[in-house]
């Protein structure tokens, strides 16, 4: 059985201690891929450290977190297209629109991440969508860009029905993580309406560990307790989730 996390911050200060030991529970639970997204570039370097560390299992993204984005974007931006003309990555990731911490910062986080999509266009690649507090900002650029050459993963998917479907609208797989083991999160409620396979499996590790780990820091190998919810939610077997989830993560990063 092969499982894999979307999105994880391996590379993360949390896991600094024990990163190893992190790594190697996930594989004995079936997480063999691990695809890791960028926030901006202070953390570049500890993303090509730790793949070089776990070169069969790491996936690297590139791209400039929306909480990220100062009075300095335009300079990060350069970065991140400067990291593209050294390397290949599998997405451009997370990019979005994040309100929840400050609003003020709403036009630049939006000129950010249209360019950003137009990276990934242009790179024939996915997107990795941030969007906290933000849905209706985060669905009119997607609106503004919409076509065949728009589509990706829908991070950390925490709306209603109808911003599922709209967001499915976009070429957008859902991201399916802790917050579907919680008791009110809601999606529960209705991920059975979505087709399986418009699904993926994340752990957003460090954060939004699932119940009853809740509270606490997030590791990859949660991804079985997330994979067993929604084997339970469609019921499937976690095997049949394994599978269907992986082959839908293939699907999108083209590996």
């Amino acid at each position: 059985m092969i499982l894999t996390d979307t999105h994880t911050h391996l590379y993360s200060e949390d896991f600094d201690k024990d990163r190893k030991e992190v790594v190697q529970k996930a594989l004995e639970q079936g997480v063999s891929r691990f695809f890791i997204p960028a926030i901006d570039s202070t953390h570049v370097d500890a993303m090509y450290r730790l793949e070089k560390e776990f070169p069969p299992n790491i996936f690297l993204m590139m791209g400039l977190h929306p909480t990220s984005v100062k009075e300095n974007y335009k300079e990060e931006l350069l970065r991140v297209e400067k990291e593209f003309e050294k390397r290949d990555f599998y997405a451009v990731g997370e990019i979005g629109i994040d309100l929840y911490w400050d609003k003020s910062l709403l036009e630049k986080q939006q000129i950010a991440f249209k360019q950003q999509i137009q990276l990934a266009k242009r790179k024939k690649l996915p997107i990795v969508i941030h969007c906290r507090d933000a849905f209706d900002e985060v669905f009119e650029v997607l609106e503004s860009e919409k076509g065949s050459d728009l589509f990706g993963i829908f991070h950390c998917f925490t709306g209603d029905l109808s911003q599922a479907k709209k967001a499915l609208s976009y070429n957008m797989k859902l991201g399916i993580g802790g917050v579907v083991t919680f008791k009110n999160g809601g999606i529960d409620k209705f991920l059975n309406e979505i087709p399986i396979k418009e699904i993926v499996l994340e752990t957003d590790a460090p954060y939004l560990s699932p119940a009853p780990y809740r509270g606490k820091r997030n590791e990859s190998s949660y991804i079985r307790i997330i994979a067993e919810k929604v084997a339970s939610i469609y019921a499937l077997t976690v095997a049949e989730v394994a599978a269907i989830t992986t082959q839908n993560s293939k699907d999108i990063f083209g590996v």
